[in-house]
């Protein structure tokens, strides 16, 4: 991480990459049928599939891109969707089921890659934050700088499991990204902490001072 000397702040360059919809929802691994909740937050493996349609090609941890990001929303709400379900001999059925999803979701993805930045300028796939309905938009794309400071609001982000500082979250095994393959695998699964609500952080990190929340804390070092 590349640090520049302002007075006595410290700082790091990133792109801060604003993706925005009009819906979206992640799906709880563990259900498959009936209600359908979302997860709070979008997992990694979300983020990077989001990642690698904007590049056009499969983009994962094994890549060694420095990805963190913040996501909120204005409100969630449920709704009535159909489902067809396949059996043994092709046959199906329809079937009726609640589904959550969040309103006005908006994504603030950081990256320190300049090329993986400018993809998102034009992306070669379409982008979504959920399920094939839910497209997504770039709104913006911006150089930022994050500064190191103590005692900051932190929220919408997914950490390593345990924090280091107690937080207000909850736990769930995800994993980093799926497999290309057919059918698709769910690789680097491990237990990670959603901090979906703003609160106070009272540890060290690198804050977005123009949004007013830490992006990276200090404990996420020790990957």
């Amino acid at each position: 991480m590349i640090l520049l000397n302002k007075g006595n702040d410290e700082m790091c360059s990133f792109y801060r990459i604003k993706i925005t919809g009009w819906t979206a929802s992640f799906r709880y691994p563990i259900f498959v049928y009936g209600y359908q909740p979302t997860l709070p937050l979008p997992p990694y493996s979300a983020v990077y599939g989001l990642i690698s349609a904007a590049c056009g090609r499969l983009v994962t941890p094994a890549d060694n891109i420095e990805i963190k990001y913040v996501f909120k929303s204005d409100s969630k709400g449920v709704d009535l969707e159909t489902i067809y379900e396949w059996k043994v001999g092709g046959i199906t059925k329809s079937n009726v089921i609640k589904r959550e999803f969040f309103l006005n979701p908006e994504l603030y993805l950081y990256t320190k890659e300049k090329e993986i930045a400018d993809c998102f300028r034009k992306p070669y796939y379409p982008l979504l934050l959920g399920r094939s309905t839910e497209l997504a938009f770039v709104e913006e794309i911006k150089k930022v700088n994050l500064i190191k400071k103590e005692n900051f609001m932190v929220g919408g982000i997914i950490l390593p499991f345990p924090p280091m500082w107690p937080l207000n979250g909850i736990i769930q095994a995800l994993p980093t990204h799926f497999s290309d393959t057919f059918p698709r695998k769910a690789i680097g699964t491990r237990p990670w902490f959603l901090v979906k609500d703003f609160q106070k952080y009272r540890g060290k990190g690198w804050v977005d001072e123009e949004k007013g929340w830490g992006v990276i804390i200090e404990e996420e070092k020790s990957e």
